[in-house]
């Protein structure tokens, strides 16, 4: 138990089932005993309510504790102490839905009446996050507009039947960002601070990540277009490497870190040995080269299939560094034609339509400023999430 400004946070230990080196899979496989790991740890969530005190509603993220729920609805439904208590179910990624073999259901303590149709089983099989959001008295995802989209056939994996039924209790809260971590003006990995009201830090930014990433710093006037991603199918990097070689024939140069899928590992080190001279890649993640991606960027691209919320477009906005993205879940939320450029339909040329039209703007350089300074001027911080996820906790447990 620890206690940090008034809030009490409960931890919970099982050395056997979560003293690993990751937290889901090893060596791209997912552990096979996941079903086990997280069961448990709903159940052990539910013995710390009833042992130590009386929530007034339960939260929970994701397929790792959607069976809170559900264990609660039925194992302990007898139980006076989780009687009337509500349960909010948040989505983060319905892309991640926890589904196992049928033969799960037993192993982790229900029956048939679990595995069925209107509740557990999904094609034949067992799925966690079904259950949660069946058993969930409201449902929050993590934007406006992914709360919209999952309720449709193409966002939504297979759910998005079940979650039609639930559309009045659906609510999408944008996910707030930590500007002790991410501000210009004090960013300590960075090398040189700015602001709104002094931009000619960013230069020296720029010029820093030039450097890092072992591309030449002597012309400062191309334009810099940074990435900073998984390097996945659902970040558009499908997109990415069909327009490689046009991106590469415009006058610009790019910087990239991340990893994720084998396939654009490759494709994003290809990218980088056929065009030397212009573009870098680093496969990894580093947090601090990430910050000074953000920071001496001129365009961000992230141009995602989906996106429920995403985070680094925020980050852009505050860095000044013009975001250039696919108008989908919380990106669509969070740019505009004053901060920065968007495309539709998913497909490169929609994508190679939005640079040119961001490679435009930054030849105009008063009017570049002006976007860059709209966005800086942004606010995404936790306080306005609080607000209403505190105003979501009092309406569910006044109800």
């Amino acid at each position: 138990r620890v206690t940090d400004r008034g809030v009490q946070f409960f931890f919970i230990d099982n050395p056997e089932l979560f003293d690993r080196p990751q937290l889901y899979e090893e060596g791209g496989a997912d552990y096979p005993d996941n079903h086990i790991r997280f069961a448990v740890f709903c159940r052990a969530v539910l013995g710390v309510v009833r042992s130590l005190f009386r929530p007034d509603i339960i939260h929970c993220h994701d397929w790792q504790s959607a069976l809170v729920a559900p264990y609660m609805r039925h194992e302990f439904r007898a139980d006076p102490t989780f009687t009337g208590i509500p349960n909010l179910m948040t989505i983060h990624n319905l892309g991640y839905q926890g589904v196992f073999g049928r033969e799960v259901v037993d192993e982790i303590g229900f029956g048939r009446e679990m595995y069925q149709p209107a509740r557990m089983e999904f094609w034949g099989r067992a799925n966690f996050l079904k259950a949660g959001v069946v058993f969930a008295d409201a449902v929050s995802t993590v934007s406006e507009g992914y709360a919209r989209e999952i309720q449709t056939p193409e966002y939504g994996f297979g759910l998005d039947g079940l979650l039609r039924t639930k559309a009045g209790v659906i609510k999408g809260i944008l996910n707030g960002v930590d500007y002790d971590d991410w501000n210009p003006e004090t960013d300590r990995f960075t090398a040189a601070p700015y602001s709104e009201a002094d931009l000619s830090g960013k230069q020296i930014c720029k010029q820093d990540v030039l450097r890092t990433f072992g591309l030449a710093d002597d012309d400062l006037s191309r334009p810099l277009i940074g990435i900073v991603s998984r390097f996945v199918s659902q970040k558009g990097f499908d997109l990415i490497e069909e327009i490689s070689d046009w991106l590469m024939s415009q006058d610009i140069m790019l910087v990239a870190i991340g990893s994720g899928e084998p396939q654009y590992e490759a494709s994003m080190r290809s990218l980088a040995d056929r065009y030397p001279d212009k573009a870098s890649v680093i496969v990894a993640y580093d947090n601090e080269i990430a910050h000074k991606v953000e920071a001496g960027a001129d365009i961000f691209l992230m141009p995602s299939r989906y996106e429920p919320c995403g985070l680094n477009q925020i980050y852009s906005l505050r860095y000044g560094t013009v975001p250039v993205v696919r108008a989908t879940g919380g990106l669509d939320d969070t740019i505009d034609e004053s901060t920065g450029f968007k495309f539709d339909g998913y497909s490169g040329p929609a994508l190679m339509n939005a640079i040119t039209l961001a490679l435009e703007g930054f030849r105009d350089r008063t009017g570049w400023e002006a976007i860059m300074k709209t966005g800086m001027k942004r606010d995404h911080s936790w306080g306005a999430a609080a607000a209403q996820y505190s105003s979501l906790y009092r309406r569910m447990a006044a109800e």
